[in-house]
């Protein structure tokens, strides 16, 4: 006789608890998706921030970004001195697949120079402060050579390869005349697909923008006069501007990323990563080919 209202008990908290769980989910997804439960227009900020490493975290929120209906606009918050070629290669066609779809204004902070100007020419308004640092549009590789300090102390390097240049760029050998026209053919083609690309981005004559590439820094005044950006002004600004040309009546609600909530594990990863990175780099100033204001290290 008194099963049944124990059975009966059980299962309404079993609803209960599926209840709250199916709707525990449902929060976390939206929140995940970027605030894709509320209501209305949205312009979606998105942070570029120090020296471009990777573009994987800054893809996958232009991708989620760009698929969420209720963003109608995005303002890139650029902050960078730039980094390596190939990911400043790959934000720049992912924001340029961004402005095909929908507005894409560029906030320019204290620092958007070469890779981070880069990554900025596919939007259709770019907004930058009187003092901000842009241009700076070049490649730089830079290698340190440490033969003689190895004398010095006495050790010697053997090295077996396959071909002449297989070590090209070794700090154990001087640099030789084949080396340095390889290495210099090599910068010079990266250097005109940056030129090509800043061209086409902001709509200039290939010939202005190879003037102006030799790697100079502008202030964003100076920029303004020179056709590399198209206003003066913050952050708040550049959302306004998005907002008119999202067509959002109003102001406009903002939306950022949700910030990502690394596990131990990864964080002490990253820092023992970072660490060796900049000990390499301030030994051996060495590397790959870099869109990269280099003053600012």
């Amino acid at each position: 006789m008194n099963k049944r209202p124990m059975l009966m008990a059980l299962l309404t908290l079993g609803a209960i608890f599926i209840f709250f769980l199916l709707l525990i989910l449902v929060l976390s997804r939206g929140l995940k998706q970027g605030s894709t439960l509320t209501l209305g227009a949205k312009v979606g900020v998105i942070e570029v921030a120090g020296v471009i490493d990777s573009s994987r975290e800054i893809i996958e929120q232009l991708v989620e970004f760009r698929d969420n209906d209720a963003i109608k606009a995005l303002v890139l918050r650029i902050d960078s001195p730039g980094g390596g070629v190939a990911p400043s290669q790959e934000l720049h066609e992912e924001v340029g697949k961004f402005a095909a779809i929908k507005p894409v204004v560029v906030s320019m902070g204290s620092v958007a120079a070469s890779g981070g100007y880069y990554i900025a020419v596919p939007a259709q308004h770019i907004v930058a402060n009187p003092g901000t640092i842009t241009g700076s549009i070049g490649v730089i590789m830079e290698f340190t050579n440490l033969q003689q300090l190895l004398d010095k102390i006495g050790l010697h390097s053997e090295v077996v390869k396959s071909g002449t240049h297989k070590d090209i760029g070794s700090p154990l050998r001087p640099m030789s005349a084949a080396d340095r026209r390889i290495l210099q053919a090599m910068i010079d083609d990266v250097h005109d697909q940056f030129v090509t690309a800043v061209a086409a981005g902001r709509q200039l004559e290939v010939a202005k923008v190879r003037a102006m590439a030799d790697g100079r820094i502008f202030s964003g005044r100076q920029a303004l006069a020179a056709g590399l950006v198209d206003e003066l002004g913050n952050l708040q600004d550049a959302i306004a501007v998005a907002g008119k040309l999202a067509e959002i009546e109003g102001e406009p609600d903002v939306v950022y990323p949700p910030e990502a909530r690394p596990r131990l594990i990864d964080y002490l990863m990253q820092e023992a990563a970072s660490g060796l990175r900049k000990g390499l780099q301030e030994s051996v100033r060495g590397g790959g080919l870099r869109y990269l204001w280099s003053a600012i290290q």
